[in-house]
């Protein structure tokens, strides 16, 4: 790839140190295509955020309009510090917000509802088989952990077939697959604290939340995170048996399910805590361990890019010790915001975003983990990196804050351009 800069680049944009120029390869049709697509995303969240509601109204039927209520209130509390916790994990490239509350919606309505109807259907089957006893116990333990991983992890294999270029790894699926499972476990407790509230009053209610929605939140979306975890080295693989993987997440997705619900349904309350101390909580902290793992290994893809981007003049040699850790990116927009306002911080942001995005995609390249459409793929990252900085040079303090905040800069010697 030429790093020569185009006549209309000779200038330099306004606002860089020492006036350097940045170099397009050519105009970039990302923003014109993303135009097109805007409607699509805005159809399908009102489609599922409408299909929480017919889960509500089952809960209502059965329960009364005011356990409802109150189910739904204590549903929806652990729902914000769980989801914040994923946002965190999310940070070095943070993903777009539609797809985020996509993901949420499509766990509290399209997969919760599929499941409550798939498993009624199944349990009222096993139930005419095997007896009401015997159904219930196969339902809950066998059909309902295989059904409703299937539906959760049904978007994240719509999310590869539509928007591959968005899981670049294991932290990007598993951020998806947590808010699925956040949104699923939204709906499910709904129905269940409705239900307790209306057999055992407002104690039976909170008793429940203690051990729904305090002790174990992080239970459905640790099951799901299985398959996003497959599915994220599946993304960044070039071997012919990455296919495989999701199948494997998916299981061992099904058997952490299967043995929570065995756990509740069959071994009492001694065996739900045996199994909750000495099953689960390690699998939560191993999960914690693989994403704090791959947090520092994000951390060295970019920091290890940077000097690259800097030689193509794509970015200024000042901005690299900042670019290169988060403390570094937080920072930097906290002065901006500080000094210029929040949309200066905004733009500084969105720049931050795009150039981690260039990063990540240069890292696969080098490995040969991206498709045939490596060349449009690495002009439209180019393009979004090129105009985030033009539109934060529109605040030239913005970028001449990055200066402020780093120092003078060490003397600087470029690698080899990009090719």
């Amino acid at each position: 790839m030429s790093a020569t800069p185009s006549p209309s680049a000779q200038s330099g944009l306004p606002g860089l140190p020492g006036g350097r120029p940045l170099v397009p390869l050519r105009p970039w049709a990302g923003r014109h295509r993303n135009r097109r697509r805007v409607l699509a995303p805005v159809g399908l969240i009102v489609v599922m955020a409408a299909l929480v509601t017919p889960l509500i109204g089952l809960t209502v039927l059965g329960a009364g309009p005011e356990p409802a209520a109150l189910g739904t209130f204590f549903a929806f509390l652990p729902v914000v510090p769980v989801v914040a916790v994923f946002l965190w994990i999310d940070r070095w490239e943070p993903e777009p917000g539609r797809l985020l509350l996509m993901a949420f919606l499509w766990g509290a309505g399209v997969a919760a509802l599929a499941a409550a109807v798939s498993n009624f259907a199944l349990n009222y089957a096993w139930s005419r088989t095997v007896g009401t006893e015997v159904g219930d116990v196969v339902s809950t333990v066998v059909t309902a952990p295989f059904v409703e991983e299937a539906v959760k992890g049904a978007f994240l294999f719509a999310l590869l077939a539509t928007r591959r270029r968005e899981v670049d790894g294991v932290v990007d699926g598993i951020v998806y697959a947590g808010l699925v499972g956040v949104g699923f476990a939204f709906s499910e407790n709904i129905l269940y604290l409705g239900t307790a509230i209306a057999e055992g009053g407002l104690h039976g209610g909170i008793m429940l939340f203690a051990l729904r929605c305090v002790l174990s939140p992080f239970a459905h979306p640790i099951f799901t995170s299985m398959t996003g975890l497959a599915v994220g080295i599946m993304a960044r693989s070039r071997r012919p048996i990455r296919f495989l993987y999701p199948l494997v997440g998916y299981l061992a997705a099904v058997c952490l399910h299967a043995l929570w619900n065995a756990s509740a349904s069959l071994l009492g309350q001694f065996g739900f805590f045996l199994v909750y101390v000495v099953f689960m909580v390690p699998v939560f902290a191993a999960v914690a361990m693989v994403v704090l793992w791959q947090r520092r290994r994000e951390q060295r893809i970019v920091a290890g890019q940077l000097p690259r981007f800097v030689a193509a003049n794509w970015i200024s040699p000042e901005e690299v010790r900042l670019l290169s850790s988060l403390p570094g990116r937080s920072g930097w927009r906290s002065a901006v915001k500080r000094r210029w306002g929040a949309e200066a911080a905004r733009a500084v942001r969105d720049y931050h975003t795009a150039v981690t995005e260039l990063a990540f995609f240069y890292e696969r390249y080098q490995r040969g983990a991206i498709g045939y459409d490596a060349d449009h793929w690495r002009d439209d990252l180019i393009g979004k990196v090129l105009e985030a900085r033009e539109r934060a040079v529109l605040h030239p303090q913005a970028m001449a804050t990055a200066e402020e905040v780093t120092g003078p800069p060490p003397a600087h010697r470029a690698p080899e351009p990009i090719s």
